[in-house]
């Protein structure tokens, strides 16, 4: 049975998230070596050290997924405990919840903190493809199959942008919007949603403008200030874009060198989490960038060829969704870092120091392992199949039977 599944691996997908999260391991302490010291003393490994046993646990978890059959989470008895307690958890953050960086998104359990949001991304995957998977057969009917599922959609965007964590509701929006346009659905209904969307903006606009205080407050203004004319704003919502400009332009082709970054000496804000990219560019270049960014698309690109290879809509839905928020991610993470896009407060998969997310990216890629060794072993067997029919016919052509 262990021989079945080693055969049946995705080794190049395993060999690229692995060297991605060592290389992260190895920026994490880069880049937090100044922090770590200023605030815990001679402890300079501090966030290395916690980095590593994320990354150990992550590992875990994905090999623990990758042996379970992905095609369990389909059933009812996970589905609707999952949604519950998704809702449930962001939920009480609002009663529970810990306030870091004006956001009210993690729990504290002792000295460590969770977000649930994070997990929240794959359990919107999760319910999307199975759903979607299972209304196959009248996936053009917009009341019955296409309306429904995407309550648990709105509901998550919501509660998550009122933490108020806008990044991660705008990955699990776009996440959601990958399956659904991957579910099978025709383009008249895919308008549909989008009209329905377009009237709901309409209908809240009002209440939008009556908090208009609240919900375009003076921070958030001046982010989009600060990305508009960072340099205008550098002593204030534009100095951390600024710093980045600073150290992804000091970087060049091959970098100052590991370790000898400047911006991290208490320059750039959030430098081994948000902002670790342009540490990467700024100490080893071009090539670190390219080293990163290229690992990145093909995790993308080869979930999105497992998918595609994948026979079963379930699987192939998960893959494409794994996929998309894999890339939806690195796309704002990136857009921010080089001012391309506001900045929104979320990590680089797999590189950037964080627990939640690390773990959860271990989960979603051993959902992904697991779908790909599942299609690898069927095609391997139906080609056998093949040969062994063609075999059959052979035989009967030259004995007569």
């Amino acid at each position: 049975m262990v021989k079945k599944i080693l055969r049946s691996y995705d080794y190049s997908l395993l060999f690229v998230y692995l060297i991605l999260s060592v290389f992260g391991l190895v920026m994490v302490y880069s880049s937090s070596m100044v922090i770590a010291v200023q605030i815990y003393g001679e402890e300079s490994d501090y966030f290395f050290h916690k980095q590593t046993v994320n990354f150990l646990l992550s590992f875990f978890v994905f090999l623990l997924f990758a042996a379970v059959p992905y095609k369990l989470y389909k059933s009812n008895k996970f589905l609707v405990p999952m949604v519950l307690l998704s809702l449930f958890a962001l939920l009480s953050l609002f009663f529970f919840g810990n306030v870091v960086n004006n956001a009210q998104s993690w729990f504290m359990l002792g000295t460590r903190s969770i977000q649930p949001s994070e997990f929240v991304k794959l359990a919107v995957i999760i319910y999307l493809a199975a759903v979607y998977a299972k209304k196959q057969a009248y996936i053009h009917d917009f009341n019955k199959a296409v309306a429904p599922p995407l309550v648990f959609l709105i509901l998550s965007c919501f509660l998550t942008a009122v933490q108020p964590d806008i990044g991660t509701a705008i990955i699990i929006f776009f996440t959601g919007a990958v399956i659904i346009f991957c579910s099978g659905m025709g383009w008249k209904n895919i308008f549909r949603l989008v009209m329905i969307f377009a009237v709901l903006a309409v209908v809240f606009s009002p209440i939008i403008l009556a908090k208009r205080d609240v919900i375009f407050s003076e921070e958030r203004l001046g982010r989009i200030y600060g990305y508009l004319d960072p340099f205008a704003y550098e002593q204030g919502e534009g100095h951390q874009l600024v710093n980045s400009y600073l150290a992804i332009g000091s970087g060049g082709w091959k970098g100052l060198g590991l370790g000898r970054s400047i911006q991290k000496l208490g320059y750039l804000p959030e430098a081994h989490t948000d902002f670790i990219m342009a540490i990467i560019a700024e100490e080893l270049g071009v090539f670190g960038v390219l080293f990163v960014i290229g690992s990145l698309a093909y995790i993308v690109l080869r979930g999105i060829f497992i998918g595609l290879r994948c026979r079963d809509p379930f699987g192939s839905l998960l893959a494409f969704g794994i996929s998309g928020m894999i890339g939806i991610q690195a796309f704002i993470n990136l857009g921010g870092v080089s001012g391309l896009i506001p900045i929104t407060g979320v990590t680089l998969p797999f590189v950037s120091y964080g627990g939640s997310s690390l773990l959860m990216l271990g989960m979603a890629m051993g959902i992904l392992m697991n779908v790909a060794m599942f299609t690898n072993y069927e095609r391997k067997h139906a080609r056998k199949r093949k040969e062994q029919g063609s075999l059959f016919k052979f035989r009967e052509r030259v004995y007569g039977r």
